[in-house]
Protein backbone atom coordinates (compact mmCIF):
# COMPACT_ATOMS: atom_id res chain seq x y z
CA UNK A 1 0.00 0.00 0.00
CA UNK A 2 1.67 3.25 -0.99
CA UNK A 3 -0.45 6.78 -0.33
CA UNK A 4 0.90 9.58 -2.25
CA UNK A 5 -0.35 13.68 -1.78
CA UNK A 6 0.66 16.04 -3.98
CA UNK A 7 1.42 19.84 -2.23
CA UNK A 8 2.50 23.27 -4.16
CA UNK A 9 0.50 23.88 -6.40
CA UNK A 10 -0.96 28.04 -7.11
CA UNK A 11 -1.57 30.54 -9.33
CA UNK A 12 1.73 32.36 -10.99
CA UNK A 13 2.15 34.70 -13.78
CA UNK A 14 3.55 33.09 -17.02
CA UNK A 15 7.96 33.08 -16.34
CA UNK A 16 6.97 32.11 -12.43
CA UNK A 17 8.00 29.49 -10.79
CA UNK A 18 6.40 26.79 -8.19
CA UNK A 19 8.02 23.69 -6.66
CA UNK A 20 5.50 20.74 -6.51
CA UNK A 21 5.72 17.99 -3.28
CA UNK A 22 4.48 14.44 -3.43
CA UNK A 23 4.87 12.81 0.18
CA UNK A 24 4.74 9.27 -0.23
CA UNK A 25 3.81 7.00 3.18
CA UNK A 26 2.91 3.17 3.77
CA UNK A 27 6.06 1.64 1.90
CA UNK A 28 9.77 3.21 1.10
CA UNK A 29 10.38 3.60 -2.19
CA UNK A 30 13.31 0.93 -3.31
CA UNK A 31 12.25 -0.21 -7.23
CA UNK A 32 9.51 2.18 -7.01
CA UNK A 33 9.25 4.79 -9.85
CA UNK A 34 7.77 8.08 -9.69
CA UNK A 35 6.18 10.33 -11.82
CA UNK A 36 4.81 13.34 -12.59
CA UNK A 37 1.85 13.51 -15.06
CA UNK A 38 -0.82 16.52 -15.66
CA UNK A 39 -4.53 16.70 -16.83
CA UNK A 40 -6.34 20.06 -18.28
CA UNK A 41 -9.65 20.54 -18.63
CA UNK A 42 -11.12 17.98 -21.65
CA UNK A 43 -8.00 16.90 -22.32
CA UNK A 44 -5.88 13.39 -21.70
CA UNK A 45 -3.93 12.68 -18.89
CA UNK A 46 -0.15 13.42 -20.13
CA UNK A 47 3.39 12.25 -18.96
CA UNK A 48 5.47 15.25 -17.70
CA UNK A 49 8.54 13.57 -15.57
CA UNK A 50 9.60 10.32 -13.79
CA UNK A 51 12.37 9.56 -11.81
CA UNK A 52 13.70 6.07 -10.47
CA UNK A 53 13.69 6.02 -7.11
CA UNK A 54 17.00 3.62 -6.72
CA UNK A 55 19.56 5.55 -8.00
CA UNK A 56 17.42 8.64 -9.21
CA UNK A 57 17.83 8.58 -12.90
CA UNK A 58 15.29 11.00 -14.36
CA UNK A 59 13.41 11.39 -17.45
CA UNK A 60 11.03 14.28 -19.32
CA UNK A 61 8.69 14.79 -21.59
CA UNK A 62 10.68 16.93 -24.12
CA UNK A 63 7.93 19.75 -23.87
CA UNK A 64 9.45 20.45 -20.51
CA UNK A 65 12.99 18.91 -20.17
CA UNK A 66 14.48 22.74 -20.58
CA UNK A 67 12.19 24.16 -17.77
CA UNK A 68 11.21 21.20 -14.90
CA UNK A 69 13.30 19.54 -13.14
CA UNK A 70 12.16 16.35 -10.96
CA UNK A 71 14.11 15.45 -7.99
CA UNK A 72 13.48 13.00 -4.59
CA UNK A 73 14.75 13.22 -0.90
CA UNK A 74 15.18 10.13 0.03
CA UNK A 75 15.09 10.50 3.94
CA UNK A 76 11.66 12.31 3.75
CA UNK A 77 9.75 9.77 0.71
CA UNK A 78 9.27 13.13 -1.62
CA UNK A 79 9.47 13.72 -4.82
CA UNK A 80 9.46 17.31 -5.78
CA UNK A 81 8.66 18.76 -9.14
CA UNK A 82 10.67 21.96 -9.86
CA UNK A 83 9.30 24.10 -12.89
CA UNK A 84 10.51 27.29 -14.17
CA UNK A 85 9.94 30.00 -16.69
CA UNK A 86 5.88 28.81 -16.40
CA UNK A 87 3.76 28.80 -19.56
CA UNK A 88 0.44 29.18 -19.71
CA UNK A 89 -0.33 26.12 -21.22
CA UNK A 90 1.18 24.12 -18.18
CA UNK A 91 -1.98 25.11 -16.28
CA UNK A 92 -3.09 21.81 -15.75
CA UNK A 93 -3.94 19.11 -12.15
CA UNK A 94 -0.74 17.85 -11.50
CA UNK A 95 -0.46 14.24 -10.13
CA UNK A 96 2.08 12.48 -9.32
CA UNK A 97 2.16 8.08 -9.49
CA UNK A 98 3.78 5.23 -8.28
CA UNK A 99 5.00 2.36 -10.33
CA UNK A 100 6.12 -0.47 -9.30
CA UNK A 101 7.27 -2.44 -12.08
CA UNK A 102 11.68 -2.52 -11.58
CA UNK A 103 13.47 -0.83 -13.79
CA UNK A 104 10.71 0.69 -16.24
CA UNK A 105 10.94 4.47 -16.96
CA UNK A 106 7.56 4.55 -18.08
CA UNK A 107 5.57 7.28 -19.94
CA UNK A 108 2.39 5.97 -19.96
CA UNK A 109 -0.47 6.30 -17.20
CA UNK A 110 -1.78 2.87 -17.43
CA UNK A 111 1.42 1.75 -16.25
CA UNK A 112 1.63 3.29 -12.60
CA UNK A 113 -0.70 1.88 -10.12
CA UNK A 114 -0.84 4.37 -6.95
CA UNK A 115 -1.79 8.23 -7.66
CA UNK A 116 -2.26 11.22 -5.66
CA UNK A 117 -5.22 13.42 -5.60
CA UNK A 118 -4.18 15.56 -7.11
CA UNK A 119 -2.96 19.64 -7.05
CA UNK A 120 -3.64 22.95 -9.16
CA UNK A 121 -1.33 24.33 -10.97
CA UNK A 122 -2.42 28.00 -13.08
CA UNK A 123 -0.45 30.14 -14.59
CA UNK A 124 -1.80 32.90 -16.19
CA UNK A 125 -1.13 35.07 -18.62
Amino acid sequence: QVQLVESGGGLVQAGGSLRLSCAASGRTFTTYTLGWFRQAPGKEREFVAGIIWSGGYTYYADSVKNRFTISRDVAKNTVYLQMNDLKPEDTAVYYCAADLSYGTAGTFANEFDYWGQGTQVTVSS
